[in-house]
């Protein structure tokens, strides 16, 4: 069968393992001291871990000009800082993704929330662009535990078509991160520096701390986690990455992915320097592409019952391109201007809206024994990709778009090559029954 078969429903298994059963927690081995909630608050919950990502790397990007003149660096060096937070998380989600399959997912959570704090009061002090983007890497190791966490617990209790349902409604609250940040990071802008730009994440970060270690179990019991040694986990990222149709997902995913990281990245000295907009009005434009994400992933969840989960992952790829193809049109004649800008923006932000859903859930089906494991290694290829990708939206300078579009037809387009190699591969591994689905 193929990775389009038909459509998800929670009873369906097909090759690509969608709709196996999932390492959940029955009600009655849980902690008896924490029950993570049930509905909307799960997804309030869980959605809270993983906006660490898109929060660290939005909220001081109306900043960047400024870091730039304060530090006196480039905007290639000032855009490195953004990079190096990106490979902070894909290093993190790596390392703590297989030790999260080891001794549950609670202690590597708190842990890096804590690296968290402590980084971002570092980056508030940081005396150079060099030291900014070396703390700004450990905020991102810390960030990760968030993020990785997040999906591996959204792993631990759903599957099939419920799980594409939770990842779909966990955007509503991960979306707020490009929503809301940017306008924090202006607002802050307004009455101080942008040292307190990471003086806010510092003290956001002790807040989510504080809430995890109440309400946030463990979700991973004894029984199902991994004991093999620590050398084993470098067998077990061989084993995954061999698996043809989970890394075209995660490609498929990484690279469609690094064409938002660039547009994040450089839209920032876009839209201040070529169209001429303040701060503040930027960061609200940037919002505006935010809510474009969330109706993408909603969208998509109304879609999933009734069409093929690879189909909506192709959709959202094919979505993508075709609008970052009108941005061209539009920075190369000037035709339709701002409003143009805007209203492609939108499009290709709502493309990539059904990426993370479809494309996480197809992948994540396949190893519920490692789920950890699986997770770290789709983050890690998301970050990854996205750092890699990011700088290069700068590489014409301050004011030229050119660089920033053309990497955000090539990239999506990247992925949809990896989303064809998907379409058929072998059989999700066989593991052993575990119970059903939670209710979402």
């Amino acid at each position: 069968m193929t990775l389009d078969g038909p459509p998800l429903t929670p009873a369906a298994v097909d090759a690509t393992g969608v709709g196996a059963e999932p390492v959940a927690i029955a009600p009655a081995a849980r902690s008896k001291e924490r029950r993570i909630p049930t509905g909307w608050r799960q997804v309030a919950l869980v959605g809270s871990l993983s906006i660490f990502g898109p929060l660290c790397l939005d909220i001081y990007v109306p900043a960047l000009p400024s870091i730039s003149r304060n530090l006196h660096a480039s905007a290639s060096a000032v855009q490195l800082t953004f990079t190096s937070c990106i490979i902070g998380i894909a290093v993190g989600q790596l390392v703590l993704g297989p030790v999260s399959d080891r001794v549950g997912r609670r202690l590597p959570l708190l842990g890096g929330l804590a690296a968290f704090v402590l980084s971002s009061v570092a980056c508030a002090f940081a005396p150079n662009v060099y030291f900014l983007a070396l703390f700004r890497m450990v905020q991102g190791l810390g960030g990760a535990a968030g993020m990785g966490m997040s999906r591996s617990i959204a792993r631990d209790l759903h599957s099939g078509l419920a799980l594409v349902k939770f990842f779909s409604a966990l955007t509503v609250v991960t979306g707020l991160g490009p929503l809301i940040a940017p306008q924090i990071g202006s607002a802050i802008l307004t009455f101080t520096s942008w040292r307190g730009i990471f003086i806010g994440l510092a003290i956001l970060g002790a807040v989510l701390l504080w809430s995890a270690w109440l309400r946030v179990p463990e979700t991973l019991p004894e029984q199902y986690r991994s004991h093999g040694s620590v050398w084993s986990t470098p067998g077990s990222f061989v084993r995954i990455g061999r698996d043809r149709v989970f890394l075209s997902l995660a490609l498929t995913y990484g690279f469609g992915m690094a064409g938002v990281f660039v547009y994040a990245a450089g839209s920032s000295f876009v839209l201040q320097n070529v169209y001429g907009l303040s701060p503040q009005v930027y960061a609200a434009v940037f919002a505006a592409g935010g809510c474009g994400w969330i109706l993408g992933a909603q969208v998509n969840g109304r879609l999933v019952g009734r069409f093929r989960a690879g189909a909506l992952l192709t959709a959202g790829c094919v979505i993508m391109i075709g609008s970052a193809g009108v941005l061209l049109a539009i920075v190369a004649t000037g035709f339709g201007g701002l409003t143009g800008y805007i209203a492609s923006m939108l499009c290709f932000l709502f493309g990539s809206g059904f990426l993370g859903p479809n494309a996480m859930a197809l992948a994540l089906q396949r190893y519920p024994d490692a789920a950890g494991t699986a997770a770290a290694l789709i983050g890690a290829i998301q970050f990854g990709l996205g750092g890699l990708a990011a700088p290069l939206a700068g590489i014409g300078g301050e004011a030229d778009a050119y660089p920033m579009v053309f990497l955000m037809i090539a990239m999506p387009s990247v992925a949809l090559l990896m989303r064809l190699l998907a379409t058929r591969g072998p059989a999700a591994p066989t593991v052993a029954a575990a119970p059903r689905d939670a209710a979402v």
